[in-house]
């Protein structure tokens, strides 16, 4: 395998598992209609480095930093919206 296939395999497998790592907490927040033990802080921070990262591939002009981004920004994000919606801290 030459080191440019080796790159996207690794590139690739990084970015599958950076946008699925949130699917865990997603569920866990929908079964349980609980999210105050989510960091609201942590999650914005987290999400504004993903935009952060966005705009970094728009500058560069690297689709495949975009599109993982993006991903991760819209799980990360729906982080966020479940974290307003069954935070029970707020009630």
């Amino acid at each position: 395998m030459d080191i440019r296939a080796l790159a996207v395999a690794v590139g690739t497998a990084a970015a599958l598992l950076s946008i699925t790592s949130f699917a865990p907490q997603i569920v866990k927040i929908w079964r349980e209609k609980d999210a105050s033990s989510v960091s609201l802080r942590t999650y914005v921070v987290t999400v504004t480095g993903f935009c952060c990262w966005i705009a970094y591939g728009v500058l560069i002009g690297a689709w495949p930093v975009i599109a993982s981004n993006l991903a991760c920004l819209l799980m990360s994000g729906a982080v966020l919206i479940l974290k307003r919606r069954f935070d029970r801290d707020d009630r």
